[in-house]
Formats: C-alpha cells, structure tokens, sequence
C-alpha cells in the first residue's frame, strides 16, 4: 500500500476585516490632527520677551531717527563746495592806537564817523590827510585833517591833546557842518573814492578847494608811524 506525504499547508493571509480598516484610518487621521494642532500652537505661541539690552538699543535707534531730518535731493544734482568769507577781530579804538600809524588814525575816523572802513574809503582818507601835513608829518599839532572843530585855533590850526581826540573830532565835525553832507554821503555808501574827494573839493572844509582836485595827489601814501606820545 503506497503512502502519500502531503505539503504541509502554508497559512494564508486574509484580508484585514472592514473594522480592522476603518479602526486604522482613524487612528491615522487622529495622528495627523495632532500634529496639525501642536504645529498651530507652536505659530500663535508669542515671542519670547527681549533682553533689556535689546529694548535700550531700539529705543536709542528710535529716538535717533525721531530727530533726524532726511532731505531727499533730485537725481542728477551735484554736491557745489561753498565758499565762506573769513572772520577776522575788526580793530577798536585801541587796536588802533596800539597800530599809531597814519592809516590807523584814517581808520579810526571812519569808526567814529560809523563809516565803512573799505579799501577805497581808507585810501580817500590818507590822501585827504597827505594834503593837509605831509606823510612824513601827518600827525604835525596832532591834527592830521587841520581841523578847525575844537582844537582852539582859527583856519584849522588848532591843535588836539591827542590824536584819538583829533579823531573823534573830525568825525563830530564831518556830521555836524551841512556843507560836508556830500563827504558823509560818500564814506557812508563807500562811494567809489573820485565822487567822495570830488564831494571834498567841492566843501568848505579848506577854503583853497584845493584847486578843485589840481593839488590833490593819487600816489600811493606810504605808512608811517607817529613819535611816542601823540596818542
């Protein structure tokens, strides 16, 4: 009698049951919602609060920018370099004392006269002084000008104590008398210097007029220092 050895029989895999399945799908779609939650509280969860360091900082650059004033130029316009005018100390009565030459005393009328102290109203000056004394003498009695107003003497041939005093004299005299109007007109305006000694010729402050301007020199005036004491 044959024998026959069956295989042994190998298990065979059913498939998963529909409750199997649907416990699965929800177990899976529970998963994803708690990821999705836990994702959206990590989002709205606030920052956390700013070192002390921080806070002082930002509010430095706030207040920077607050006061900062920001122009915005049109494109194209290009940075020009301006020129500014030097500063200088304009000299007193003292300082120009202190200088006691001939242009100093020329100076100090016109700061007493409360003229302009220009190159041209400087220059009418010390020619004007030339024609009375010459450079060499422009402080002879200390009346550079020969000027009549206060100095005791007739035709200008006064005399001062000092040359500050000689100053402040002609000065009073040049705004004091009408007929010296068109002198103070031109120091005033720093009219160019042929109107203001044409003004002078043209007043009674020397009665020769000196030759309506035939005497009048336009050499330039050397500068020169008075002796010690005459101011």
């Amino acid at each position: 009698m044959n024998s026959y050895h069956l295989p042994p029989l190998r298990p065979v895999a059913r498939p998963a049951s529909r409750r199997a399945r649907l416990t699965r799908r929800i177990l899976g779609v529970t998963a994803g919602a708690a990821v999705l939650a836990l994702a959206s509280l990590t989002a709205l969860a606030p920052p956390p609060a700013p070192a002390q360091d921080d806070l002082a900082a930002a509010s430095a650059a706030s207040a920077r920018s607050a006061s900062e004033q920001v122009l915005k130029l049109p494109e194209g316009l290009t940075q020009a370099s301006v020129a500014r005018d030097s500063f200088a100390a304009v000299a007193g009565v003292q300082g120009l004392a202190a200088g006691s030459t001939n242009r100093d005393w020329a100076e100090l009328v016109l700061l007493l006269g409360d003229f302009p102290r220009t190159d041209d109203n400087i220059t009418v000056m010390l020619r004007w002084m030339r024609q009375e004394n010459g450079p060499d003498n422009w402080w002879n009695r200390n009346n550079p000008l020969n000027n009549g107003w206060g100095s005791g003497g007739n035709s200008g041939l006064g005399s001062y104590d000092n040359l500050v005093i000689a100053a402040e004299n002609a000065a009073e005299a040049l705004h004091s008398n009408p007929g010296y109007a068109g002198i103070v007109a031109g120091f005033s305006s720093s009219a160019p210097t042929s109107q203001i000694e044409q003004a002078i010729w043209a007043s009674p402050w020397a009665t020769s007029h000196y030759a309506n301007g035939a005497h009048w020199s336009y050499t330039p005036v050397p500068v020169i220092e008075s002796p010690a004491g005459t101011w």
